[in-house]
């Protein structure tokens, strides 16, 4: 049909196995007790003992009925229960019972014939304890009167062979055979009857069969002696044939039969009566009056398919004639056909290909087209019904399977004969699908970017990896673990680790963004199959930046061991330059953001300081009341939440200008004689002193130029301020906190009574061409010693 695959060929391949095998044919005789040993079926089929355990022997009747059973240990065949011949063949000679020996591994199946004889279990019997005749008396020797024959359900020679009467001087018995070989008796007159002197006699009528010893069954004839009716009923047919559908309804007219006698009166009337049949129970009656015979009882072509039954017509004056009729049972189609599963293999592997996941035996009662068996499933699975032997079948996948697309299949089974109307019968298997590790654990990322904030907790949750497997069972369950890295410095066991069962990542100690930024992690994700599949994921751990780090002030330096003071002409314009608080901040983003606040001043109206950049200059012209020396306090103060800062002090000496060491104070009037003498003392000591000032100036101008050389080398080194150019970190390239490259200087003051030394050496940075570096080259370096007496 379409839409359905039907297996249409079990008639040929029925054909083909009779052909090239032969069945195993038992005989045993019926009746035998439970446990008879019937043979060795390993020693028949040619096998070995241990085979028939290994593959599963199994043995089948029609039916499913266990008749037998069979020691797998020994390969005998038993019987598992008493056979009766007569139950289960019936009238059926030889009675044969066709077995199945299964095998597994592979699938193999032989047949096997079992053969029950008959034995003498059963005495003949008659339908009624006692025959009636009525015999006229005028009925000449030699005339024939027909007698019931008596039902034996025994077989061959174990049935009726002889009936006998007991010693009488009017008849005798006659034992005559039908077409089917079944005996049947007649009574013989052997001398006139003379009603006046006998009206009536009783004989008994015995049924012996053949067996040994030989079983007997005895009925009663009752004889009247009437008078004289010389012509008996004669049926218009001897032999009636009709057929009947067994589907007919009850008291359904099967045939009316018919007999006229010539005699008048009460001699010319007949009744019809049911002679002879079959059994000792018919389905049918027959009216008296009008011959016609009906169903008393359902007919079922599978119990019984004909009927043969005899029919008398008795007149008035007691004289009868006989007919037969055959009644054929016409089979409908009233049986669905059955399915009986002998072997189901449950679950069943995803990666076997043509594995047997059932073995069936299908059958139908019916006969004919109403018998023809087609099997078919459904259209959309990978499964294939192959017909093996007779009425077997075998369910096999098409293919491998795959639980991951579809782990279950109901599989119906569907088994319909071809008759009118079709009946169909319908069985559904559940194949579950057994799991195999056949997929690896996948990623639900192929990398992971996780955040963690610098100077977090120990054991923090900073993020989870996940992955799924398709498997089921502990083919799906995933264990987490960390590659070892490929970067051997990073000491990634102490940095992170994983939670093998959910996959957390917890960090197992603070975090300092100023040492690491981000750092790379390859998580393995494996399953708990045979063998274990893994995937692996990258996780990108970037370290957010806390303000943890105060600004640092670069220039100028806090903790020289000679302090620096910076020089301030006295005819300033408003604006000047006079330094650059240069601070850098180790933290990144806003955190590195840098202001710059003048907090504290001596002469708060004169200075100002640029908040981005750190640039100090003049507000105004400096007067004649401005003091000569001016301490600045300056904060430097990040864009952190909440700010980080630092303070610096910055010394300034205003100057009338970079040539002018100092002015002297004004003199006091004195006397011409002294006068004198001080000149001279004046030339003297001037003399004197300018000898050793000029020792004292070179001396002190060595060793200062020596301490301020060790000093910034020193500063410079705890710093870690490199000799080239600064970390990108701490170089803020859009001048927005901290001076820029160009704006960087070295500034010392020695102090002492002697000459102070204010250098103003190169750049340490390399300088950009800009405006504001073409500004500073003109006070690029500046010497001017000062004396103070």
């Amino acid at each position: 049909m379409p839409g359905q695959r039907q297996v249409f060929f079990l008639t040929i391949l029925l054909l083909f196995w009779k052909s090239d095998s032969e069945a195993i044919r038992y005989s045993m005789p019926e009746e035998k007790e439970s446990g008879y040993l019937v043979a060795n079926v390993a020693k028949d089929l040619g096998l070995r003992v241990e085979e028939l355990a290994t593959r599963g022997a199994q043995i089948h009747y029609r039916g499913n009925k266990e008749l037998l059973q069979m020691d797998a240990e020994t390969g005998n065949l038993f019987l598992k229960e008493k056979l009766d011949r007569e139950a289960l063949c019936g009238a059926t000679e030889p009675c044969v019972l066709h077995f199945q020996i299964i095998l597994e591994n592979p699938v193999q199946f032989f047949q096997t014939e079992l053969q029950l004889t008959d034995i003498n279990d059963h005495s003949p019997e008659f339908s009624d304890t006692e025959m009636l005749l009525t015999i006229p008396e005028n009925a000449q020797p030699g005339t024939v009167f027909p007698l019931k024959a008596a039902h034996d359900s025994d077989m061959g020679s174990n049935a009726v062979q002889n009936y006998t009467v007991n010693p009488n001087i009017h008849f005798h018995v006659v034992t005559l055979s039908r077409s089917d070989g079944r005996k049947y008796p007649e009574l013989v007159l052997d001398r006139a009857l003379d009603r006046e002197e006998q009206p009536e006699l009783t004989l008994t009528l015995t049924a012996l069969d053949g067996g040994s010893p030989p079983r007997s069954g005895t009925t009663e004839v009752h004889i009247e002696v009437v008078d004289i009716n010389d012509n008996a009923p004669q049926f218009i047919q001897s032999l009636y044939e009709v057929q009947v559908p067994e589907n007919s309804p009850l008291n359904a007219l099967v045939v009316m039969v018919s007999a006229t006698d010539l005699d008048a009166g009460i001699y010319g009337n007949v009744a019809y009566s049911l002679f002879q049949g079959d059994g000792l129970s018919q389905p049918f009656v027959i009216d008296k009056i009008t011959g016609e015979i009906r169903l008393t009882k359902e007919l079922d072509f599978e119990v019984s398919h004909h009927y043969t039954i005899e029919i008398a017509a008795t007149d008035g004056g007691g004289l009868s004639g006989k007919c037969t009729v055959v009644i054929q049972v016409l089979d409908v189609n009233d049986n669905a056909p059955e399915l009986a599963i002998r072997k189901l293999t449950v679950p069943v592997p995803e990666n076997s290909a043509e594995t047997v996941v059932a073995v069936f035996s299908v059958s139908d009662s019916d006969s004919g087209d109403n018998g023809r068996i087609v099997c078919s499933i459904q259209n959309n699975i990978p499964f294939l019904l192959k017909p093996t032997f007779e009425n077997y079948y075998t369910l096999v996948t098409e293919g491998p399977l795959d639980r991951e697309s579809r782990a279950e299949y109901n599989i119906t089974i569907t088994v319909w004969d071809l008759g009118t109307p079709r009946l169909t019968t319908q069985h559904t298997i559940t194949v579950q699908v057994a799991d195999i590790n056949d997929n690896a654990p996948a990623f639900t990322q192929t990398s992971y970017t996780l955040f963690v904030q610098e100077n977090n907790s120990p054991a923090l949750h900073i993020g989870t990896i996940s992955a799924t497997d398709s498997d089921s069972g502990s083919n799906a369950h995933i264990t987490y673990s960390l590659l070892p890295p490929h970067d051997s410095q990073l000491a990634l066991a102490s940095l992170v680790s994983i939670n093998s069962d959910n996959g957390q990542l917890f960090a197992l100690r603070a975090m300092d963004y100023e040492m690491l930024q981000a750092f790379e992690l390859h998580v393995d994700a494996t399953d708990g199959g045979s063998p274990a599949l893994s995937s692996q994921a990258l996780v990108r751990v970037v370290v957010l930046d806390d303000n943890d780090n105060s600004p640092f002030v670069l220039y100028p330096m806090q903790n020289a061991s000679a302090p620096c003071t910076e020089l301030l002409p006295r005819a300033a314009e408003p604006g000047y330059l006079i330094t650059k608080v240069v601070a850098v901040d180790r933290d990144s983003g806003q955190n590195a953001w840098l202001s710059f606040q003048l907090l504290k001043a001596t002469e708060p109206g004169l200075f100002s300081v640029w908040a981005h950049n750190g640039e100090v200059r003049t507000t105004r012209l400096l007067s004649e009341r401005d003091a000569p020396k001016h301490k600045l306090l300056l904060l430097v103060k990040d864009n952190g939440d909440p700010p980080r800062s630092a303070s610096v002090t910055l010394h300034v000496l205003v100057v009338d200008g970079f040539s002018q060491p100092y002015l002297p104070l004004p003199e006091v009037a004195r006397d011409s004689t002294q006068d004198d003498y001080d000149v001279l003392t004046l030339y003297l000591v001037v003399a004197l002193a300018s000898v050793s000032s000029l020792f004292l100036l070179s001396v002190l101008l060595f060793v200062g130029v020596r301490l301020c050389r060790r000093a910034r080398a020193a500063s410079l080194g705890d710093y870690s301020v490199p000799e080239g150019h600064f970390p990108s970190h701490l170089v803020d390239v859009s001048r927005a906190g901290t001076l820029s490259q160009s704006y960087q200087y070295e500034v010392c003051l020695n102090g002492g009574t002697g000459t102070n030394e204010f250098n103003f050496l190169k750049p340490l940075f390399p300088i950009l061409p800009t405006q504001a570096a073409a500004e500073e080259r003109e006070n690029a370096v500046v010497r001017n010693s000062v004396e103070f007496y």
